[in-house]
């Protein structure tokens, strides 16, 4: 298990390489941004919003939401600076939302003044998938995943509405396994964060093509009949969370600090809008070695907003951590007992860089460990 010199990601993330210096892809692709002319980029997305703005009253575009403060930054660039008319499509979530999710979610309606056609799925066929894809793959949310991808490309070619505006390429900004930067999003679903629907897999598993009709991503052949526009806003504007949070912040957004302390989060803004779906990135920690806080830390070292010394304190103290009352809320859904899920949940520990000891697993070669730091830090960056 190595990790990046730079930031904190080990290798063990899915698609993630180190350079010869030692270097992860994201951060090589975070510095690649000071070679980038921004004011080009948003000059072509003027273009863009151009071509497809419409003067006949429909919707120019769709904007993908979930009322994180992503989506409250998606929208503000499209609608408040573009002109643009979108229509906001998001998947409701299979889990419980937190007030403060369901108070955002409202808000970036009637902030910006947007329809939202939002998505229900239908909640016995999500449950089965979501055991089956733990109990097989260590997978929390497997429909959630692959609906969140694939209704706002159904609805924007059922309502012909060609421009869909994603969030950022994660594979791009974060690591993984598509590597080259592009403002097309249309292959965006091999990006392992979702794997488009095995009809075959699923059928086994007795659960029929019916049953799948709202998860089936459209072919390539629909998408270009369609002639269907995706793209990443990250492609045109630098993406940083953080701002993002302190742009949502003008328009009513809210983190979570009021309603929920989250065991290891050390943020307090981002994926504020569901409890058990927050599983599904702890399942990360068993079987590659890192949950939320190594990513956020990456995010902030990455933007100099802290050290790399500070990021790996925040690793040592809040990664390994698995917040009860996501388990809780995980486990309703699901039907499994609490002891069910760790017995599944033990087959999936990596032997490779875990090691048990006193019944407990723990990383073989943490990076606190070759790193020498300070006493644990106390503060965490501001919000």
């Amino acid at each position: 298990m190595q990790y990046c010199k730079r930031c904190v990601m080990p290798d063990t993330k899915p698609g993630v390489k180190l350079d010869s210096e030692g270097i992860c892809q994201a951060c090589c692709a975070y510095e690649r941004r000071k070679n980038v002319d921004w004011k080009a980029r948003w000059i072509e997305l003027e273009k863009l919003c151009d071509k497809y703005r419409r003067d006949d009253g429909y919707y120019d575009c769709i904007i993908t939401v979930s009322g994180g403060k992503d989506s409250y930054f998606q929208v503000y660039v499209i609608k408040e600076l573009m002109g643009m008319n979108p229509l906001l499509v998001s998947a409701a979530s299979i889990f419980t939302s937190t007030e403060t999710g369901r108070r955002n979610f409202n808000n970036m309606s009637d902030a910006f003044g947007c329809d939202i056609l939002s998505f229900n799925l239908n909640l016995d066929l999500a449950r089965k998938m979501t055991r089956i894809g733990f109990e097989e793959k260590g997978f929390g949310a497997m429909p959630m995943d692959l609906i969140i991808y694939v209704f706002p490309i159904r609805v924007a070619i059922n309502y012909n509405i060609p421009l869909v505006i994603w969030g950022e390429n994660v594979s791009y900004e974060y690591g993984g396994v598509q590597k080259g930067e592009t403002y097309s999003a249309k292959d965006q679903i091999y990006n392992t964060v979702a794997t488009p629907i095995d009809l075959k897999y699923w059928e086994k598993k007795g659960i029929s093509k019916k049953d799948l009709n709202s998860l089936v991503y459209p072919t390539k052949e629909e998408i270009e009949k369609a002639k269907l526009d995706p793209v990443y806003l990250s492609y045109f504007v630098p993406w940083d969370g953080h701002h993002n949070y302190q742009i949502a912040k003008k328009y009513g957004f809210r983190d979570i600090t009021h309603e929920w302390k989250r065991e290891g989060y050390i943020e307090d803004y981002d994926q504020v809008d569901t409890i058990g779906y927050l599983i599904n990135a702890w399942l990360k920690y068993p079987k590659f070695g890192f949950h939320r806080a190594t990513d956020v830390a990456c995010y902030w070292i990455r933007s100099r907003k802290i050290t790399r010394e500070e990021g790996i304190k925040f690793v040592k103290e809040h990664d390994h951590k698995l917040d009860q009352k996501m388990l809780d809320d995980w486990l309703a859904f699901t039907g499994y007992t609490n002891k069910e899920f760790w017995d599944i949940v033990e087959k999936f520990w990596n032997r490779d860089i875990f090691e048990k000891s006193d019944g407990l697993w723990k990383l073989k070669d943490p990076v606190w460990k070759r790193e020498s730091i300070e006493p644990e830090l106390k503060t965490l960056v501001s919000t």
